[in-house]
């Protein structure tokens, strides 16, 4: 790792963190900790951003592991839930994707990982087809002390 965001208060649900400025242009990966409900965006060794996510429901949990983006939409709809999934990031075959989303506390999603609209369309035009996603379970990340 090279640099990490400065963030300087706690981030609340709908809060959010971009700052790339004089970070060079190289591969960007995304990391997604589920117990922290967090989602950064590195490039290049250095995190470019960060923001509070909504993920699955015990009854259509997120998966974990290792993904690449397989699609880009800017403008999806889920014929599956008849709903707006604004700058799509596909995970999985099966629809599991980053997509912008109104993240407030109490909500979840059926497995995606919903993300504030303004860093949808921010983390949509840094990445593209192929870029590494890892999405860390919230039983392996480390516990705060």
């Amino acid at each position: 790792m090279r640099s990490i965001l400065n963030i300087t208060k706690s981030m609340q649900f709908g809060d959010f963190v971009w700052n790339e400025d004089r970070i060079p242009k190289g591969p960007i990966w995304v990391r997604i900790d589920l117990a922290r409900q967090l989602l950064s965006v590195f490039r290049g060794g250095h995190e470019i951003g960060s923001a509070v996510i909504l993920y699955g429901t015990d009854g259509k949990a997120t998966p974990t592991g290792s993904f690449t983006i397989l699609e880009k939409d800017a403008d999806y709809h889920s014929r599956t839930y008849d709903a707006p999934m604004p700058y799509m990031l596909r995970l999985t075959s099966d629809g599991v994707a980053i997509h912008g989303s109104n993240v407030r506390q109490g909500w979840a999603t059926h497995g995606c990982i919903g993300v504030p609209l303004d860093f949808a369309r921010l983390i949509f035009g840094a990445a593209k087809k192929g870029d590494p996603v890892v999405i860390i379970p919230a039983e392996l990340s480390p516990k705060k002390t």
